[in-house]
C-alpha cells in the first residue's frame, strides 16, 4: 500500500531541498522524523509537513486500525524544479541584475514494507 503527498511551489531550490530528502529516502518514518527534528536546515520545515501529510494519507487510506505509523517507509522522495520567480536589483552603472528566487515541487511516497 502506497501513500503519496506533493507540496507544490515552495520557495527553496530544488538541489538544496534533495540534500535533505537523499537522508530519509529508504528510511522508516520513524527514523526518518528523528533525522529531520535534529537536522539544522531551515528549509526542513516543509519536509516535514509534506512527510506528516504523506503519513496521514496512508492512515486514512487503509485505516488507523490497521497500519501504525511504524510500519510504513519512504519509499520515493523528490524535489522538483518547479517556476522562478523574477526579480530585479540595481546594478552599476544604471543597469539591473537579474534575481531568481527559485521555488520547487516536493513529492514523498510511503509505503508498507510488503511492498518491497
Amino acid at each position: 500500500m502506497e501513500a503519496v503527498a506533493r507540496s507544490r511551489f515552495q520557495r527553496g531550490s530544488a538541489r538544496k531541498m534533495s540534500r535533505i530528502l537523499d537522508l530519509i529516502r529508504n528510511q522508516p518514518v520513524p527514523k526518518a522524523m528523528a533525522t529531520l527534528d535534529f537536522l539544522a536546515k531551515p528549509s526542513k520545515a516543509t519536509i516535514v509537513k509534506t512527510l506528516k501529510s504523506a503519513v496521514a494519507n496512508a492512515m486514512v487510506k487503509v485505516g488507523k486500525a490497521k497500519i501504525d505509523e511504524k510500519d510504513l517507509y519512504v519509499k520515493l522522495a523528490t524535489a522538483d524544479g518547479a517556476p522562478m520567480m523574477k526579480r530585479f536589483q540595481a546594478g552599476p552603472r544604471g543597469s539591473a541584475s537579474k534575481i531568481l528566487r527559485r521555488t520547487c515541487h516536493i513529492t514523498i511516497t510511503v509505503a508498507t514494507k510488503e511492498n518491497v
